[in-house]
């Protein structure tokens, strides 16, 4: 039996699907485990190279296979796909990260401790109660407005409605309504109360830590903020520079370009717009001294349309304002982009990062 050099996991829950290489890329094993042998059958091969798919339960699993001397690479799914051959099956997928933890060129998931892991279950307890208290929120507001009873837009209004509901002298609530709606605003309470807990938690550590007070600093990034961007980055040295981190929270627009052309009409080279084709319609050129941006030809047009309409609904005056929107469309500068490649596996928290940016 040959040596197994590279070792390529695909997790789930119970079944885990293992594939062993050799130093020469041969295959040497492709079979299933159950979860209670995994760390048995590790113990028993050599000390080699172990590929593990990015996902929740990948990290509990890197950090057990390397205290039995191995080294484990976890690897986004995006980077695994290219190497899957033909099909979608277990026996695939670990053969296709067992391939791609070898690259030079792939981009590995740096292994979070359990501390690590913790500070990240804070905020993702708070993402749920948020959801649910916005839930519960709107269905308090859509119950009261059928009877006319409404109020103001934003949370800090609803302690409004939730008074009128607890107030058995207004008569404007039928008794079963009160019954009803009594539970709900109960529930509105008991997620503020947990919230407010998490919140508290989270601004206490963001006081005591010293990389959070600096991300705190910065303008626009809070409490909030800066414990996301510490437990979805534990090593800042995985970005090669600000652009590729911005990339990372999808700041910049996502590169599509095919025959050294952008999907927006730039050539690669220079990144300046084509002009060997002609014009689409006169609304698209445009001046460069034009204040408003727009054409000289949409306002030969539109004066046009007004002299020659008479008591006109002013449509001309709309279809003027469509071409100079169009030409402001068509000189969009979408230079900064970049590659909004995952480098650490962790989208799910990306979106609550940069609305509270």
């Amino acid at each position: 039996m040959k040596q197994v050099s590279t070792i390529g996991l695909d997790l789930a829950k119970h079944i885990i699907q293992v594939n062993g290489a050799g130093g020469d890329g041969s295959p040497v094993f492709n079979r299933r485990l159950r979860r209670s042998e995994v760390l048995h059958f590790f113990s028993k091969q050599p000390a080699c190279l172990v590929g593990i798919g990015a996902c929740g339960s990948a990290h509990y699993w890197a950090r057990e296979i390397a205290t039995l001397g191995h080294e484990v690479r976890l690897i986004p799914p995006a980077y695994v796909k290219p190497f899957v051959k033909r099909g979608k099956t277990d026996a695939a997928d670990a053969e296709a990260i067992s391939e791609a933890v070898t690259r030079k060129t792939t981009r590995f998931v740096p292994i979070k401790t359990a501390e690590q892991k913790a500070a990240m279950m804070f905020l993702k307890s708070r993402a749920p109660l948020v959801k649910q208290q916005t839930q519960t929120i709107n269905a308090l507001r859509s119950h009261l407005a059928e009877l006319g009873i409404i109020a103001g837009a934003g949370r800090t209004k609803v302690e409004a409605l939730v008074a009128i509901v607890r107030d058995v002298a207004d008569i404007r609530l039928p008794t079963a309504a009160r019954v009803a709606l009594t539970a709900v605003a109960d529930q509105i309470e008991a997620q503020a109360d947990e919230i407010d807990k998490l919140e508290r938690a989270i601004v206490a550590a963001a006081k005591t830590d010293k990389d959070m007070r600096r991300l705190t600093t910065i303008p626009g990034i809070g409490a909030i903020t800066a414990a996301t961007i510490k437990a979805l980055v534990p090593d800042p040295g995985g970005f090669k520079s600000s652009r590729h981190f911005a990339a990372w929270l999808r700041l910049t627009p996502r590169r599509h370009s095919s025959g050294g052309q952008g999907a927006d009409g730039t050539h690669l080279e220079d990144g300046k717009p084509r002009t060997s084709e002609p014009p689409r319609s006169w609304g698209d050129i445009r001046p460069a001294n034009c204040p408003e941006g727009r054409s000289n030809a949409a306002m030969v047009e539109g004066a046009a349309r007004q002299t020659s309409v008479q008591g006109g609904s002013g449509r001309a005056g709309q279809q003027d304002s469509a071409n100079c929107l169009g030409a402001l469309e068509q000189g969009r500068d979408l230079s900064a982009s970049g590659d909004a490649s995952d480098d650490y596996g962790c989208r799910s928290m990306n979106t609550a990062v940069v609305k509270e940016i």
